[in-house]
């Protein structure tokens, strides 16, 4: 089942998703984990040796829900994705280095990738997955972690809207410079997922690129359990 992942991910359109990236910053993928898959994460949930920490969402004010930390080495599906969702996406986040006029940073494997995060003192694992109940939400925010991140993350649908839960739709906002934020609504069937930047991103303007800072976030569940997972490319300190 995991090579049969792997297979899935390098099947995407990817030269599609890149320019989609470009283009509005983020970018839909379609349904790749199976239903199987996706209730073999969320049962996960309940395995305490597979997480490092948990985080009451409330307590620090950064909405109403759960999320917990997956402890390295990773569950094996999850490795499958941050492996092999990384080379293509650094493919893009070189690209948008060279539009802002800076040195491309990002080698072509994840390996080498969190070599560097660790030689910075970013130790800890931070593929997550997450918990809304009713009246949960997500505030809008960025997922950084320390000095070194990677500008993109993933965050994939495990159980299905208008059956397991109602809202929780998945949010964006986009703050241009000098001007007023853009927003982002997206809804995310079982399986499917979405690329996002996890800082800023390239936007071409009169005199070449300039940056736009976005955030995320998940808005009211307004019935039932809403379960995602979010794969997230650097570790944090």
């Amino acid at each position: 089942m995991p090579n049969q992942l792997a297979e899935r991910i390098a099947a995407l359109d990817w030269s599609l998703l890149q320019h989609t990236l470009d283009e509005q910053g983020y970018a839909a993928i379609p349904t790749l984990l199976d239903q199987e898959q996706c209730n073999e994460i969320m049962n996960t949930y309940e395995e305490a040796a597979h997480f490092r920490s948990t985080i009451d969402m409330a307590r620090y004010r950064f909405g109403i829900g759960e999320y917990k930390y997956y402890q390295a080495p990773l569950p094996e599906l999850l490795q499958q994705l941050r492996e092999g969702f990384y080379p293509e996406l650094a493919i893009t986040a070189n690209r948008w280095l060279e539009q802002l006029d800076r040195d491309t940073v990002y080698p072509p494997a994840l390996s080498a990738f969190l070599d560097h995060c660790h030689r910075q003192g970013q130790l800890r694992s931070t593929p997550l997955i997450l918990k809304y109940e009713t009246g949960g939400y997500n505030c809008l925010h960025q997922d950084l972690y320390g000095e070194v991140f990677f500008p993109f993350q993933v965050v994939f649908a495990l159980n299905q809207r208008e059956m397991d839960y109602t809202g929780g739709e998945f949010l964006l906002t986009e703050q241009r410079p000098r001007a007023q934020s853009r927003g982002h609504v997206l809804t995310l069937e079982q399986g499917s997922g979405v690329i996002f930047p996890t800082n800023h991103r390239p936007v071409p303007g009169a005199r070449g690129y300039y940056k736009t800072t976005l955030r995320h976030g998940v808005s009211t569940i307004t019935s039932g359990t809403r379960y995602s997972l979010g794969i997230i490319f650097h570790d944090a300190k």
